[in-house]
């Protein structure tokens, strides 16, 4: 694996009804992501504003309702995977890009996907760079969970406009 810290700006569109814990990483904890199976909070974030919505956006030919957020990222321990698999990686890291949901869902199947991001977070990692199957930017996973006291990440409210719990939506 490629390690290296991480200090940049980084971006998020959240569903507004859920965007009142914007680091908590427990939207995907639910039910999964492309790098944690469920039970394991990930923070989805992306480098650029554009990859940012299209990865909100998904599939859908209609843009959802959606808060964006910018996040002050500074974390130490971050798997770089942009440049992709080769064989300086194991050879699991050529199924980064599965369709993990496809696995999941309907075939009942564990992706491999979800065992890489296990390892990385036994190797004491707390994230992976990866590129956006839907745009080619830049997506960041951060497991919120792994973060010590030398790592921050902070969303950006210079106004204290973000929600502060469920009850800002009634």
């Amino acid at each position: 694996m490629i390690v290296a810290s991480f200090n940049s700006v980084a971006y998020r569109v959240h569903q507004p009804k859920w965007s009142f814990a914007p680091t908590s990483g427990a939207g995907a904890g639910i039910s999964g992501g492309r790098a944690n199976r469920p039970g394991v909070n990930a923070l989805y974030l992306s480098l650029e504003l554009e990859t940012a919505l299209s990865e909100y956006q998904q599939l859908d030919p209609l843009l959802p309702p959606g808060l964006m957020v910018s996040y002050k990222v500074s974390v130490n321990s971050i798997v770089d995977f942009r440049a992709g698999y080769t064989s300086d990686w194991t050879p699991i890291w050529q199924d980064f890009y599965c369709d993990w949901r496809n696995m999941h869902f309907n075939q009942g199947i564990e992706p491999p996907s979800w065992v890489i991001g296990d390892q990385v977070l036994e190797a004491g990692a707390k994230g992976i760079l990866f590129n956006s199957t839907i745009t080619g930017g830049t997506n960041l996973v951060i497991y919120p969970d792994a973060l010590t006291a030398l790592d921050s990440i902070t969303a950006y409210d210079p106004n204290n406009a973000l929600p502060k719990n469920q009850q800002s939506w009634e």
